[in-house]
């Protein structure tokens, strides 16, 4: 499954794919675009899809706004987190 998480200026931060290994371990492998720090949302959304769906993910994130604020990053992680457990739970 292929999930895309965007917001502001939309381009790719990162991608992390969770998957289970063959000892039946979550893994996740992250690609993280230099500069960019996407990849602490991308990898832990990935892990939680992964618990729900039981099926391997792929998160592809990208949000840019300029000038953003300590306080606002958190509220944009807030609502991420929120819109995807909106999405899992509604899946199942």
């Amino acid at each position: 499954m292929m999930l895309i998480v965007t917001g502001g200026a939309v381009h790719i931060g990162a991608i992390s794919t969770a998957y289970y290994s063959p000892e039946g371990l979550i893994e996740v492998q992250t690609t993280k675009i230099p500069g960019h720090k996407e990849y602490t949302i991308s990898e832990s959304l990935a892990r939680r899809a992964i618990e729900v769906l039981n099926r391997t993910v792929t998160i592809a994130a990208g949000i840019h706004y300029d000038n953003i604020t300590k306080s606002e990053i958190e509220m944009i992680v807030e609502i991420v987190n929120k819109r995807m457990d909106e999405y899992l739970f509604n899946k199942k």
